[in-house]
C-alpha cells in the first residue's frame, strides 16, 4: 500500500520569510507559519491554540514569498512534511520537521494598488515557540532521500 504525506495550512507568517540562494542559484525561503484554531471549553469561555509550523518553500514559490510575503502575511500552504536530523557543535543529535510547501495561495485583501496587502497581526500573544533559526543549511531535497 502507498503512504500519503500531505499537509494544509491556513496561518499567518510568524516574520518576513528568510531566502537564502543555494549553488546553482537556487532560492530557499524559510519562515515560521502560525496556525490557531479556536473553541469553546466546558465552560463556554473561547479557548485559542496556536501552532507554530517550520515551512521552506523551493525555487519559484521561494522568490515569490521573497517579493510578496512579509510577517502577518494570511497564506495558504500545501505540501509534505519533512524530518531532518543533523549533530550540533557539542555532537548532539537534533531533529527538525519541516512543511516543503509545493503550493501557495496568499489570501490577504489587496489595501491599495501598489500591491501591498493588509497586515493580520498576531494578537494572541503568543512567541514564535519551537522556530529553530540555528537549523543547518537546506541541502536538495533529493538529497536525502533513503531510498
Amino acid at each position: 500500500m502507498r503512504g500519503v504525506n500531505r499537509v494544509m495550512l491556513i496561518g499567518n507568517l510568524g516574520r518576513d520569510p528568510d531566502v537564502q540562494y543555494l549553488e546553482g542559484n537556487i532560492a530557499v525561503a524559510k519562515f515560521p507559519l502560525a496556525t490557531t484554531e479556536t473553541f469553546k471549553d466546558r465552560a463556554g469561555k473561547l479557548i485559542s491554540q496556536t501552532e507554530w509550523h517550520t515551512v521552506v518553500l523551493w525555487r519559484g514559490l521561494a522568490e515569490l514569498a521573497q517579493k510578496y510575503l512579509h510577517k502577518g502575511s494570511l497564506v495558504y500552504i500545501e505540501g509534505r512534511l519533512r524530518t531532518r536530523s543533523w549533530e550540533d557543535k557539542e555532537g548532539n543529535k537534533k531533529f527538525a520537521t519541516e512543511v516543503v510547501g509545493d503550493n501557495l495561495i496568499m489570501l490577504d485583501k489587496r489595501t491599495d494598488g501598489a500591491g501591498h496587502h493588509g497586515q493580520h497581526p498576531n494578537t494572541h500573544g503568543e512567541n514564535i515557540e519551537g522556530f529553530n533559526a540555528d537549523v543547518p543549511p537546506l541541502g536538495e531535497p533529493s538529497q536525502d532521500l533513503p531510498f
